[in-house]
């Protein structure tokens, strides 16, 4: 099959890389048996009016490139340009479109111009570029993506890919035997530990011709990141609402993808309003995140599941004032646009094999539900209507909103008072740091367990519960153990020593 590719750009910018891009397309010995190139200089004359200039071209084609540097062109009365109109045409007809921007500030553009690169950047990612050969190195890229998604170029997915490094005693039985118990816990998986580690990778297709496939690597490996560097996630939390140094707080975690996942959320869930109600209405204390932890996690495994591993950069996660923005290397296919996200629509894993995984250990689910899913909640929580837009990956953004934790403890313990929360801006060298005073306010005067602490706070990962609220905790002499001669008994739990009541006490009277 043969796809049309309509290159639009204001007419008196970037005439040398039309050409340049034409002549390539045409002459290269792959792209030339599947792709139809039209550029300005190539099409036939038009009529006099310029309102429907090549609107029908780009009607007819199958994929649209756009280009972009400092000028916004010839104007209509309505102040819009014939590239604008091109674009806004492409996007209404569903056409695969492409755009490349030069690296040039907002102070070199014309206003119009970083308009509508705002405009874009809303709805499809865009990659930047300085020269003729930067830009020919990302269009190659991209066309590339578009033949394989349609079907025309196949090869194997990334995940199940052989890895040509690695051996079975890569991978790691306790991560394996830790997947099984909870796989068989949440969704019934069929095998047991007891079937051996070589089965249970057979079965979940992550073993290509008795090779270790790169899935495997990244779900079940010693070391993930020795193999893929980036598939790291960072961290960063900022006061303000944009990107400043220094940075207050900032977290690379490395692991296999279930760590990353809950590494990743501990962070952020460490860094937002925690409001802590009262017993007024239960035996249990009521306890309510800004932000809702499913909405986080939901958020950072779509980034993790979905990103491309090709890539050399990694899922960033940044918390800001404001906002909480998970960004990833990854694109949507062609069958999505960021609109359908948000209703019911197919699935179309990027790693089907890693998305399988993480379905049996239920950090996702099969239907493509995410993006619906993050919508409805922060809203049915108060919170404004998230954002996902496209800008040299897919971003998630998460709006925070002042006092919805507090409003919905209140509701939930029936106090007349708001729940009390620690600053959220405390040192986190301070002596009793704002973690340690929410497992203060969460342990009460109960007994608990790691387990039952771990999830009132709705925190997944052990290693950093115990680094960073028991461990300082029974340092500065806020918790004792129960059991202290055997400090990993099962039967282990924690309470507030005096010391722990006084400051539970003094923190309750706002003193």
């Amino acid at each position: 099959m043969r796809y049309k590719i309509f290159i639009s750009s204001v007419q008196r910018e970037f005439a040398d890389e039309r050409r340049l891009l034409a002549d390539y397309l045409r002459n290269d010995a792959l792209f030339r048996k599947f792709y139809d190139v039209f550029i300005f200089e190539d099409l036939p004359a038009k009529d006099n009016n310029p309102q429907t200039a090549y609107i029908e071209d780009v009607k007819g084609c199958d994929v649209f490139i756009l280009l972009i540097g400092k000028e916004f062109g010839f104007e209509f009365a309505d102040g819009s340009s014939p590239t604008q109109r091109e674009f806004e045409a492409a996007s209404r007809h569903n056409k695969y479109r492409l755009a490349f921007i030069t690296n040039n500030t907002d102070t070199e553009r014309q206003p119009k111009t970083n308009n509508f690169i705002r405009s874009v950047s809303d709805s499809i990612i865009y990659n930047t570029f300085s020269s003729p050969s930067e830009l020919l190195s990302s269009v190659y890229s991209a066309l590339i993506n578009y033949l394989s998604g349609k079907g025309e170029l196949r090869y194997e997915p990334f995940d199940k890919s052989p890895n040509r490094d690695a051996e079975m005693t890569d991978i790691s039985d306790d991560k394996i035997e830790w997947f099984v118990r909870r796989a068989r816990a949440e969704r019934n998986f069929p095998l047991a530990i007891e079937d051996g580690k070589e089965k249970i990778l057979t079965h979940l297709n992550l073993l290509n011709k008795g090779k270790i496939t790169n899935a495997a690597i990244l779900l079940f490996g010693m070391q993930p990141q020795r193999f893929f560097l980036t598939s790291e996630v960072k961290c960063a939390h900022f006061h303000g609402s944009r990107v400043q140094k220094p940075i207050p707080s900032y977290q690379v975690y490395k692991g296999n993808l279930f760590e990353l996942v809950d590494q990743a959320v501990d962070f952020v869930l460490s860094k937002i309003d925690l409001a802590i109600g009262t017993r007024n209405r239960s035996v249990e204390v009521p306890t309510a995140y800004e932000i809702p932890p499913e909405v986080i996690k939901e958020a950072i495994v779509n980034a993790v599941a979905h990103r491309n591993y090709d890539s050399t950069a990694s899922v960033q996660v940044m918390l800001f004032k404001d906002r909480l923005e998970v960004w990833n290397p990854g694109a949507l296919p062609p069958e999505l646009s960021i609109e359908t996200l948000k209703h019911n629509h197919g699935s179309y894993p990027h790693n089907p094999l890693i998305a399988d995984a993480l379905y049996y250990a239920h950090y996702i689910e099969r239907m493509g539900t995410g993006i619906e899913d993050i919508v409805e909640k922060c809203l049915n929580s108060g919170l404004p209507e998230p954002s996902f837009i496209m800008r040299d990956g897919f971003v998630s953004i998460i709006y925070r909103k002042q006092g919805v934790a507090f409003d919905k403890v209140k509701d939930e313990s029936g106090s007349e008072t708001a729940p009390v929360n620690a600053p959220v801006n405390a040192p986190v060298n301070a002596p009793v740091n704002e973690l340690l005073e929410r497992l203060v306010f969460v342990i009460g005067n109960d007994e608990l367990t790691r387990v039952n602490l771990m999830q009132k706070l709705q925190l997944e990962h052990k290693q950093n519960f115990l680094k960073n609220y028991i461990q300082p905790a029974i340092e500065l002499g806020l918790i004792e153990m129960t059991i202290p001669d055997k400090p990993n008994s099962r039967l282990q739990k924690y309470r507030l020593t005096q010391q722990g009541i006084d400051l539970k006490n003094k923190l309750q009277n706002n003193e």
